[in-house]
């Protein structure tokens, strides 16, 4: 269960972060890419936040994550200077690729397809009589 605390520098985290990652797209001259950031959460200790990106078109998802990996000290001084008011120290910053749309994408597509489970019950794994 996250504090009110947790919650509130995630926020703070999630709002700087997506100017700081879309500035530097757009400076880095990468037009028609666009970065959101789905969530952040950050541990009890505050010293970790994991960050949660999308990144459309998804071709382009992995080198950029990389990209964003190896920039992370120049992400978090820039996300220092924004929050100094507000936080006191700011969170060792980890980035992900979420891929929760690909993954509801993925169980829509089966539910219209063939791979219906709910009609075609062999795809179901067999449950255990004990």
């Amino acid at each position: 269960m996250e504090t009110q605390r947790q919650k509130k520098i995630a926020g703070v985290i999630q709002k700087d972060i997506v100017d700081i990652l879309q500035r530097a797209a757009i400076d880095g001259g990468l037009k028609g890419i666009i970065i959101s950031v789905t969530k952040v959460s950050v541990t009890t200790d505050l010293s970790i936040a994991k960050v949660y990106l999308s990144i459309f078109p998804v071709k382009a998802a992995q080198e950029l994550l990389e990209g964003i990996k190896s920039n992370q000290p120049l992400i978090k001084h820039e996300l220092s200077q924004r929050t100094k008011h507000q936080l006191r120290r700011v969170p060792q910053l980890q980035f992900y690729i979420d891929d929760s749309l690909d993954y509801i994408e993925n169980i829509e597509k089966s539910l219209k397809g063939d791979e219906n489970p709910i009609e075609n019950r062999d795809l179901l794994d067999k449950r255990k009589k004990i």
